[in-house]
């Protein structure tokens, strides 16, 4: 009797997932201008835009690379949701749209999450999205 509710519970789940695949979020990326981004608007050292485009740019801009993971659900959602989260709280593609103050606030604050461990989520610091706490100095500075 257990054997055949653990069964048809191992069936129903792998029926779940393979019906979930059909339910895809949207992976795309806005159109990025360059001259709209961080580095344009904000001219940062070439170490502290190289940091931000490596460790932050996968989910805070509109040039998302996205995983072979953001095809599969659940995962898929996840990803997806991150990155729009992501993109709405600091969008290095858009960076024309601060004022120099807001910029440094943003700045401030984003090295203030990466520095209480907030960035980037735990998920993600595996593949590249990682920043050294030495390097936090050249983009606080």
């Amino acid at each position: 009797m257990l054997r055949k509710l653990a069964k048809h519970g191992f069936a129903a789940v792998v029926v779940l997932l393979l019906a979930a695949q059909f339910v895809q979020p949207d992976r795309t990326n806005p159109p990025a201008n360059p001259d709209t981004s961080f580095a344009a608007v904000a001219k940062p050292a070439p170490e502290v835009a190289a940091i931000l485009q490596r460790a932050c740019a996968n989910c805070h801009s509109n040039e998302t690379t996205w995983p072979w993971y953001s095809r599969v659900a659940p995962a898929s959602w996840l990803v997806a949701s991150d990155v729009k989260e992501g993109r709405a709280h600091m969008n290095l593609s858009e960076w024309n749209f601060l004022s120099p103050g807001a910029s440094r606030l943003k700045l401030k604050a984003a090295c203030k999450e990466v520095k209480d461990g907030e960035m980037p989520l735990w998920q993600y610091r595996a593949g590249g999205a990682y920043i050294a706490p030495c390097a936090m100095c050249a983009i606080s500075g």
